[in-house]
């Protein structure tokens, strides 16, 4: 009878001790889950405070397509690129090197869009 009590508390404590470690990574996930949905909330709020700021895309395109022959078209393609890049680059043509965004954009038909 003794035996059956020794070997039912160690199945006991075996039990209580795989309980524990199965509660412990529970909440170790979830904590780790809390601290991503706050790292995500403090991204969001950096880009919503520390975003880049807004230039006169129509001001900058005139400046750029004054020399184009055919001013319409350049200002629609200008004026796309800069909607998404937020810059021009300077002068009426080359120095792409000033805006990345500007310079890697292309049509469908893998053109370079922005004039």
């Amino acid at each position: 009878m003794k035996k059956m009590n020794v070997v039912a508390f160690v199945m006991l404590i075996i039990s209580l001790l795989l309980l524990s470690q199965v509660l412990a990574e529970l909440s170790s996930s979830s904590n780790a889950s809390q601290i991503q949905t706050n790292d995500e909330n403090q991204m969001a709020a950096f880009k919503r405070t520390h975003h880049s700021h807004r230039i006169n895309c129509g001001y900058a395109c005139a400046r750029r397509c004054r020399e184009a022959s055919r001013k319409k078209m350049c200002h629609r393609a200008c004026g796309s690129c800069c909607a998404k890049c937020h810059c021009v680059p300077p002068g009426t043509s080359g120095n792409k090197a000033a805006c990345p965004c500007y310079a890697k954009l292309r049509t469908h038909g893998n053109k370079l869009k922005c004039p």
